[in-house]
């Protein structure tokens, strides 16, 4: 091999795979929710986190709950601070609302929104409740299992719900949707911890190697 051939070869393998912070959200907001996403999401990426969802409410007056996590779905007390120092001036500068409005910056949470393809395909074996913007056979909402993620062009949640002659498998188009969240169950809270669990200790790891 050349003197200086890896470095070239891990260089290309490097450019070749996606940022997970690159990801688009398949399922986005609109109006007004959707003018506070487009100003949040940069400034959130320069913090190495990912936009989940913009949801404008009247509690307290107005409340601006913004929904955000690592790539690897962690959110620390940390990163909310951060991202809240970051995301204030930005959205005094720009003024989307135009009333006094209270900002709130929250992880996901477990029953978490699912907005990405990487979101549908880690809830795989999970239940999850959807709702189509466009309708499946005169049907907007479901409710079951995701059995699998058709990924690609037009990506599709393979989802296995209760019918009338029994059990039945449905392909939801993902940019088809509204809105999909995950259900709580007690699975979903051992498998979020599970998750939880590693990517802290990868976080360990990435920082002492860091050190190194």
């Amino acid at each position: 091999m050349a003197e200086g051939q890896g470095t070239i070869e891990r260089d290309e393998a490097q450019a070749r795979t996606p940022d997970p912070l690159d990801e688009a959200r398949l399922i986005t907001e609109s109006g007004q929710a959707q003018r506070v996403a487009n100003i949040v999401e940069p400034p959130l990426r320069g913090l190495g986190l990912r936009l989940v969802r913009v949801k404008i409410s009247a509690a307290n007056g107005c409340t601006v709950q913004i929904m955000a996590e690592r790539p690897d779905g962690l959110m620390t007390i940390e990163d909310c601070e951060a991202a809240s120092l970051a995301l204030s001036p930005a959205l005094d500068v720009a003024d989307p609302i135009t009333q006094a409005y209270r900002l709130e910056i929250s992880s996901p949470g477990i029953d978490r929104p699912l907005v990405r393809v990487s979101d549908f395909q880690r809830a795989i074996g999970h239940e999850a409740k959807i709702e189509m913007a466009r309708p499946v056979e005169g049907r907007k909402r479901f409710r079951g299992v995701i059995e699998s993620v058709e990924t690609g062009h037009n990506p599709r949640a393979q989802l296995r719900v209760a019918g009338a002659e029994g059990e039945m498998v449905v392909a939801l188009a993902v940019m088809d949707m509204g809105e999909a969240r995950l259900v709580l169950s007690d699975a979903l809270i051992r498998d979020a911890l599970r998750r939880e669990k590693a990517a802290k200790k990868n976080a360990k790891q990435a920082q002492k190697a860091r050190k190194e």
